[in-house]
Formats: C-alpha cells, structure tokens, sequence
C-alpha cells in the first residue's frame, strides 16, 4: 500500500499482485534545532559588524516554506542581541500575488505582527533599481530597498527548478525582487529560439551549460553583498539543515549536498507512473504543482500514462497561462519569441508533455479546465481501472515535487 498525499488529505492506493517500483530519495534526518541554529548564526556573523545596523531580510512567499515561525525568532533575538538599528522583511514574491494576512501569519508566525513585512509587487517600476544588463540582455532591475540597508540577509529553502535547475539562494533576489519584465527575460532564456523547442539544459539539478542558470548567475555578481541562509528541506517540510554563506559557491555547494537526497539514478522508464505533487503548499494551485507534474513525467516513456493527486485548491495560479493553450504550441512558441509574459514556459512545457504522454489529475480542478490543459480528470476510485489496464511495472513517487531524475 501506498499513501499519496494531496493538500492536506492522503490517499491509499493498493496495487495487489503487481510488479511495482517505488522512485525513492533519501530523507535527510532531521538534525537542526533552534539552539543549533543559533550556534551557527553566532560562527557565520563572528566578523559581521551588527551595531546599529539597518538590516533587510528577505524571505519566500506561502509557495516556498522554509519553517519560518520556527526558525525567524531565532535570527530576530540574535540580531537584537547585537543591537541592530532596525530589522525589516521583504517577501521575495517575484510575479506571484501578494498574501492575504491570516496566509502572512501562517507562514512567518508571529514575527509578521511585531515586524515590518514589505509586500513588493513586480509591476511597480518606480520601485525598482536599474543596475546594468548581463550578456543575454536581461536588464537587471531590483527592489529598492536592498540597497538602502546596511546588511541582506536572504532566508529561504534550495529546491529544485524545472527550467532554473534550483530554486532558493540567488533566486530570492532574483527574480524574487525584481521588476517584472526583467523577470521575463530571463525566463525567455527557457526558450530555444533557434531549434524551436524549450531548451534542453533548462532542466532540475542542472546549471551547466542551462542559460537561464548561467543568466542568473552573472546577475548574482551585479547584486549587493549579502548573507544567504539556506535551508535544507525533508519531504515533510520539516527543515534538516540550515547552512549559511556569502557566495554563489556556497550557493552551488548546497545544491549538490541537495542532490544526494533528492536526485534519483533510476533510469528505467515506465509505461505508468503514479505520483503526487507531496500535498499542500507544493500543489496549492497548478502552476506550483506543475513542478511535479515535470518531474514525475520525465519518469515516463513515450505514449505512457502519468497519474498525478494535486489538490490545486487555489485553481490554476495564473492570469497568463490558460490563454496559451487556446492558440496552440506553434503559435504559442512564436508569440512567446517576440515577447515573453506570465507562465508562458510553463504552457509550452505543459503542452510538450501532454504530446508525449498522457496525464490524469485527481484534483479539485473543474473537468472542462483539466480538458483545457490537455489533461483528464479523475477521481481516486477511477485509478483502478487505468492500473488494469497496464500491464508493466508500474512506479509510485510519492512526493514528486522533490524527486528529479538525475
């Protein structure tokens, strides 16, 4: 039996007398408490200079948790203990929508109402810092107020991005704090314009030869110095490892110490594969749960069969992601060519992949908006007659949004 998560529910599913492959990782053992935490603030700050210090914290948004209720208090006291000046938030939201209070509150706990909580929205241009263009053109523009404090911290989980290679670390700044349309070129990098296809190094756990990586990288040394705290995550959410540097190499470092846990050698392809997205907030709408959806299909071969349980309680997440599919792949990718918005890679990817295989969701999604996407809705009950119907190994990822193949 194997229990499949969705939101906040979990789903059973039993597959008696059939071959099955269980796409595993390895969890990290919870190992960092907040006293360790703190022993680590005190190592990485030794030569840091906090009296009366303007400092700026950035952190992720609802979609990226990285226990902040926890972990946040244990920063503020020990910033307060060296006497800063004042300690403020920005949330690192990039093109998402801003949170609503009670969703701020679940997520930073209660440092949200004893601190200032910046809310910047990408399309604010007068907000932003124009402080040059990298070789690929991507006008670097970012939030002010990273350059008005004395010390930026940036505190959020690494991950794994389906075209960025990771998520986490540079990416907080940028395009976590950056104006919209320079976030769109970079994202246009995803876009092979001359072999017409998405570009096949923008894929998880690369950054090799990736240009959106490479793009953000070379944005990372126009950016102002910093502290990075970065967060090693188990499939719980639960926060293993806290590591704290002030380099892309330590950025780079953590990343492959992630991979140990979350790249998988499986090389076999499968004619079904069963995953989830690893519940809430990893599939709090499609957009995020699309990750999943990424990862688990590269599990998949051609003219396969992908299941996926995605709550999407938040619908699809996006204002400029359905319109694509209305227009078609080619048209789409020409568009997209010109001028980049939204989610536009999102689609193309989406689109490559219900090409190749096909996808079931077991999700809150309305059957005529899974239809628009190319998928088909289902419910639980409903998977029994596809494994039936399969006649090989079938593979289970159980948190999907985490596993990548290597």
């Amino acid at each position: 039996m194997f229990n499949l998560k969705t939101g906040d529910k979990y789903y059973t599913i039993d597959i008696p007398d059939r071959e099955v492959q269980l796409i595993k990782h390895i969890d990290p053992e919870k190992k960092i408490t907040p006293e360790i935490f703190k022993t680590k603030l005190q190592k990485s700050f030794y030569n840091v200079n906090l009296h009366k210090q303007d400092i700026l914290i950035v952190v992720s948004d609802k979609t990226r948790k990285c226990q902040y209720d926890l972990y946040l208090p244990v920063l503020v006291n020990f910033l307060n203990e060296n006497k800063t000046k004042r300690i403020r938030f920005i949330i690192a939201y990039g093109s998402h929508t801003k949170q609503e209070k009670a969703e701020s509150l679940l997520t930073y706990g209660e440092i949200f109402e004893k601190y200032d909580f910046i809310h910047p929205l990408c399309d604010e241009p007068y907000a932003y810092l124009f402080t040059g263009k990298t070789q690929r053109n991507t006008p670097v523009r970012v939030r002010n107020e990273i350059y008005e404090a004395n010390l930026l911290i940036t505190f959020g989980a690494v991950s794994h991005h389906y075209f960025a290679g990771y998520g986490g670390g540079r990416k907080l700044i940028f395009p976590g704090l950056a104006e919209k349309n320079a976030i769109y070129h970079n994202h246009s990098l995803f876009l092979d314009k001359e072999n017409k296809c998405l570009h096949s190094a923008c894929k998880p756990g690369n950054l090799a030869g990736n240009p959106v990586a490479e793009d953000l990288k070379e944005i990372n040394n126009l950016l102002p110095s910093r502290i990075d705290i970065m967060g090693i995550l188990n499939t719980k959410g639960e926060v293993c490892d806290l590591e704290i540097g002030n380099s892309y190499y330590d950025f780079e470092k953590i990343c492959t110490e992630y991979d140990r846990y979350y790249m998988s050698e499986q090389e076999e392809l499968f004619d079904l594969v069963i995953a989830s997205c690893g519940g809430y907030p990893k599939d709090i709408n499609f957009i995020q749960s699309h990750k999943a959806v990424h990862n688990a299909a590269s599990f998949v071969r051609d003219g396969g069969k992908l299941i996926i349980y995605t709550e999407c309680r938040d619908g699809i997440g996006s204002n400029t992601f359905l319109p694509y599919f209305e227009i078609g792949y080619t048209e789409a990718f020409k568009n997209l060519s010109k001028k980049y918005e939204g989610n536009g890679g999102t689609a193309l990817a989406m689109m490559q992949k219900t090409k190749r295989i096909k996808i079931f969701l077991v999700t809150n999604l309305k059957e005529d908006l899974c239809e628009q996407i190319g998928t088909s809705k289902i419910t639980h009950s409903e998977i029994h007659k596809i494994i039936k119907e399969n006649h090989g190994i079938i593979a289970i990822i159980e948190n999907a949004g985490m596993i990548v193949k290597k």
